[in-house]
């Protein structure tokens, strides 16, 4: 089993929608976590995004990086470049990936502009997980 931890600035929306992603995508292969450099709460637009794709991460809760926890990663991934630059040394043996997404909680607009960022941004981490997964299952 692969354990990831996806890392944003407040763990409300990106890193909230990644931990949701790759446990859907991922099933019983991966073990999923959040974390952020501070803890916002989780975001209901990310929520509301989410189950669009029938994927609840309403139990989910917006937590401060546990370096306990993080020694026990297979990989830390962080989603914006402040947690990038703002995350703790990470442990010689976690692997540490920077992904890089907008982020949807900053979008302006209409409504359903706002929701539509959500929505691109969390396809975007599909895509990127999706894509991960793969590669970890060509190296078993």
């Amino acid at each position: 089993m692969v354990r990831i931890m996806f890392l944003c600035t407040g763990n409300s929306c990106r890193s909230q929608m990644a931990e949701g992603l790759a446990r859907h995508f991922g099933g019983d292969k991966v073990e999923v976590y959040s974390a952020g450099v501070e803890a916002h709460g989780l975001n209901p637009r990310a929520v509301e995004a989410m189950a669009e794709l029938g994927i609840d991460i309403s139990g989910q809760k917006s937590e401060l990086i546990d370096m306990d926890l993080l020694r026990f990663m297979d990989y830390l991934i962080t989603l914006c470049g402040d947690a990038d630059e703002r995350c703790p040394v990470t442990p010689p043996e976690v692997t540490r990936m920077h992904w890089p997404f907008p982020d949807p909680a900053k979008a302006q607009g209409s409504e359903e502009e706002i929701k539509e960022a959500f929505r691109s941004v969390r396809d975007a981490i599909a895509e990127k997980i999706k894509s991960f997964l793969r590669e970890l299952e060509g190296q078993d």
